[in-house]
């Protein structure tokens, strides 16, 4: 059984540990560190099976309105079997009691061939975002961002 705690301490840790599970996508270290320290200032959420951590989320607040899914992780162990999704069902809910009418996540474009984002793509698509934007320059010009 997955259950979703938010995080008030140990932040950043708990994201360096899950980051570093998944070179494939996070396999950059500058912007790995970026992500993990960034997370300690953000809302956080963190999925449990047992006694395990197995991944978190991090929320950034933009505006009274909108969040942002800052940066999302489960460990390559645990994909695929329900934790991800708990963890945007348990952002959604947090995000509605604060009155927050939008989330957003910034991935991948479909330009880019890799199979690990095609499916965190998949995953996204799956749990109720759509792609409403490519942003080709945000993080770098060969580098499509939706």
């Amino acid at each position: 059984m997955i259950q979703i705690t938010e995080m008030h301490e140990g932040k950043a840790g708990l994201c360096r540990e899950v980051l570093d599970d998944l070179p494939e996508w996070f396999g950059i270290p500058e912007s790995t560190t970026a992500y993990v320290d960034a997370s300690a200032g953000l809302s956080m959420f963190a999925a449990h099976v047992g006694k395990q951590t197995v991944g978190f989320v991090s929320l950034k607040h933009h505006t009274e309105f909108a969040s942002e899914l800052y940066a999302l992780g489960v460990k390559r162990r645990f994909h695929r079997q329900g934790a991800g999704r708990a963890l945007i069902d348990a952002v959604e809910k947090y995000s509605r009691g604060k009155g927050t009418s939008f989330l957003t996540v910034k991935t991948l474009g479909p330009t880019n061939r890799d199979p690990h984002y095609t499916a965190t793509r998949r995953f996204y698509e799956a749990v109720g975002f759509v792609s409403i934007e490519v942003f080709p320059t945000l993080w770098e010009l060969k580098i499509p961002v939706c």
